[in-house]
């Protein structure tokens, strides 16, 4: 197995990388030295912090789906259009790519991160051992896919204020954009409080537990 910051009595920075000796911080204080993180071996309460933010995450996803994300009054008539139902309208008016866009990047996305966080909080309270290395790839390009779903809430944004430039209607977000945006940032929190090291904790214990 190969050599980790705590079998060398160490503890490595999670802002800098810098590795630091226990000894250096018994007589000089948990803080590190060149970029003045607090140092910690793992994340504090990870675990309990990440299943926080997922359940939270999940129940007002439920909403952001359900309730409609744009409302839309021109003409005195008001038409109000859910994360779904706005993929079936530009999929219905040949907006294809435009369509594609906006389903990636509000259900699939979101989707894909939920179940990924799910599936390394588990397996890392499951003690499993299988497949370490892709695991960990696997919350890297979680966390890095992440952000890329506000992209719908940009798109809100931009066409409000294209539409309020021209006078051509009222649109105000509704309250599954927000309930949407409250997701994404959940998502995005609970990706930088879970530690993937723990992933590879279970490698260096045996089979007896020691």
């Amino acid at each position: 197995m190969s050599p980790t910051a705590r079998s060398i009595d160490a503890v490595a920075c999670t802002t800098c990388g810098l590795l630091v000796s226990n000894r250096y911080q018994a007589q000089h204080g948990h803080l590190c030295p060149r970029c003045g993180a607090v140092l910690h071996s793992r994340k504090p309460d990870s675990m309990s912090r990440t299943w926080g933010l997922l359940i939270a995450a999940i129940i007002l996803y439920v909403p952001a789906n359900v309730y409609p994300i744009l409302s839309v009054i021109s003409f005195g008539r008001e038409t109000t259009s859910t994360i779904i139902g706005g993929v079936i309208d530009l999929a219905a008016s040949g907006q294809w790519v435009v369509a594609a866009i906006v389903f990636v990047a509000s259900v699939f996305v979101p989707v894909f991160k939920i179940l990924a966080l799910l599936f390394l909080v588990l397996s890392v309270q499951l003690k499993w051992r299988a497949r370490p290395r892709a695991r960990t790839l696997l919350y890297r390009f979680t966390e890095f896919i992440g952000r890329w779903s506000m992209i719908d809430i940009f798109m809100i944004s931009i066409l409000i204020a294209l539409v309020k430039l021209q006078a051509l209607a009222t649109v105000t977000a509704g309250p599954g954009a927000i309930a949407f945006a409250a997701v994404v940032i959940i998502t995005m929190f609970a990706a930088m409080t879970f530690d993937p090291r723990l992933i590879w904790d279970v490698e260096g214990v045996s089979d007896d537990g020691r």
